[in-house]
């Protein structure tokens, strides 16, 4: 059986994969989503991760069909207190930012849509500098103390915010942050790598990498003169045209061979190892995309190994 993974200082324990829920009501519909949901679940995952935007960037959607969805399927399934979710707030156009009032109501709506009573995990999900971090923990903590979430955390903040929210919460007594969801990858680590990544050890914090995947380019399939098709593929096409790219899919491909695996989860597995990680995100549309995610489950890297990929994504 998989080890679960403590979440920072909080008593949540999840899965080294954590299942990103951007393409339910996306690119995939409900039954789709259900399909997915169940299978990996199935493979021991428990840690689902969502926002109440998702999927406001999606023609004829508003944002919130990704919570309706999981609430849907929890539902169904009666599985509330075997599955952690996380959700975010800030982003969802009718909840626009992170003034207290925004937070409370923006809570209430993904409680409803989640049809839960209580958010495992709660993320800021884009910091809002123009907004007192007092303001912003204070009324977090309500929400930690009224039961409606168990734990905070932040995603997309500056390590100077970060500092200042949490010297608040110490000062204060009020609830802190137990993680933090930056964008780090093989091709993108000076967005986590340094300073941010140095407080998030130094605080206890665990780190839960959104864009593990690189938006789907370091699972192998973008090659010179591939076409994908993808929502993403543009997104993910543009490293095949940088240095970095090429020398991490070359050391990707050495590795993948030598553990006969899926290039995308020996990128899952570097990341997993890397200092403060206890689960990457990633997300898949299909039931036959997830194997491939959740082998970092299974997959250990030689030092060597992590050498190597460190080396080449330099």
């Amino acid at each position: 059986m998989t080890s679960l993974r403590k979440l920072g200082r909080s008593d949540l324990e999840v899965f080294p994969l954590s299942l990103g829920g951007n393409v339910f009501g996306w690119t995939a519909d409900e039954a789709a989503s259900f399909a997915v949901l169940d299978a990996y679940t199935a493979a021991g995952g428990n840690f689902v991760d969502t926002a109440d935007s998702y999927s406001a960037f999606a023609p004829g959607n508003h944002g919130g069909e990704s919570e309706t969805i999981i609430g849907k399927w929890v539902k169904a399934r009666g599985n509330r207190s075997d599955v952690v979710i996380a959700t975010k707030v800030s982003q969802h156009p009718d909840f626009p930012g992170l003034s207290a009032a925004n937070i409370k109501a923006a809570a209430d709506a993904s409680l409803r849509r989640l049809d839960t009573d209580h958010i495992d995990l709660y993320y800021t999900h884009f910091d809002k500098v123009e907004v007192p971090v007092e303001e912003i923990i204070g009324a977090l903590d309500e929400l930690v103390k009224a039961g409606k979430v168990r734990h905070i955390a932040a995603s997309n903040i500056t390590p100077e915010r970060l500092r200042a929210s949490l010297d608040f919460s110490e000062r204060e007594g009020l609830a802190r942050y137990v993680a933090l969801q930056p964008h780090y990858n093989l091709v993108s680590r000076g967005t986590y790598e340094g300073e941010l990544s140095e407080l998030a050890a130094k605080a206890g914090l665990s780190a839960v990498p959104y864009f593990a995947l690189a938006s789907g380019f370091l699972t192998g399939k973008y090659r010179p003169g591939t076409t994908v098709d993808s929502p993403r593929a543009e997104g993910a096409a543009k490293h095949l045209n940088t240095e970095r790219g090429q020398q991490v899919l070359t050391a990707l491909d050495e590795v993948a061979q030598a553990h006969d695996a899926p290039v995308a989860t020996v990128a899952l597995a570097w990341l997993a190892a890397q200092p403060t990680v206890a689960a990457p995100i990633a997300s898949a549309r299909t039931v036959e995309q997830l194997p491939a995610l959740l082998g970092v489950a299974e997959l250990t890297l030689t030092d060597t190994e992590i050498a190597r990929l460190t080396q080449a994504s330099a």
